[in-house]
């Protein structure tokens, strides 16, 4: 079920598969259809209210003079439909646990552990190209889950697309039963993402690439 779009959405800035789509930009329409994204669970913890702060960096919160705890991530992507076209109306969320293993969620365990300088849930609205980015941290694991981060695509008054991003090379998403339950290996290649050092910038800075096909 689509969930509304409250005011904020519109005043964001754009901050930030099985094929690549950065090889069709800016050659869209493809000739050929694209292989849809695979949709995963949204999970218990999808936030019951937004945080104050739920721009596209989750790393530095409004008011807080440090960072989170973890290894800066740079994750970016595109957002197209099966013919490699942007879709700019988009509105993409993340969200995932602090370094700890911790959700900003009422019903999540542990929550005396929680890093107050991470967000743990961001939303950006796509650029013209489908293009977004996120400034997070590296996932973590906790009991019973490898790595991954939640991520959710409201294209207005068209649907809502739900599914989850893995690390490539992780031992324990072979352990992971939403993991193991991509029986398609295209299907997992879609959402497992390798992760690279990021050039220049910040010391020690992930960047990974997640675009995402959706079935329009």
């Amino acid at each position: 079920m689509a969930r509304s779009i409250d005011p904020v959405r519109r005043r964001l800035l754009a901050g930030g598969a099985a094929v690549s789509l950065a090889a069709l930009a800016p050659r869209w329409p493809a000739a050929a259809p694209l292989r849809p994204t695979p949709a995963q669970t949204e999970g218990p913890f999808y936030p019951t209210t937004l945080p104050s702060d739920h721009d596209h960096d989750l790393v530095r919160v409004a008011g807080r003079a440090s960072e989170a705890i973890g290894t800066l991530l740079h994750l970016e992507g595109r957002i197209v439909d099966r013919w490699g076209r942007p879709l700019p109306e988009a509105v993409v969320e993340i969200w995932q646990c602090d370094a700890h293993g911790v959700y900003r969620h009422p019903r999540a365990p542990l929550q005396e552990m929680a890093d107050p300088g991470f967000q743990g849930y961001g939303r950006t609205l796509v650029r013209a190209d489908g293009g977004y980015r996120f400034r997070t941290i590296r996932p973590v694991p906790y009991p019973g889950r490898a790595p991954h981060i939640h991520v959710a695509v409201l294209v207005p008054r068209r649907m809502r697309f739900v599914t989850q991003m893995y690390v490539a090379g992780e031992p324990l998403n072979e352990r992971d039963a939403l993991y193991r339950s991509l029986r398609d290996p295209a299907d997992r290649e879609a959402l497992t993402v390798p992760l690279r050092p990021a050039e220049g910038g910040e010391a020690g800075a992930l960047t990974g690439r997640f675009d995402l096909v959706l079935d329009l």
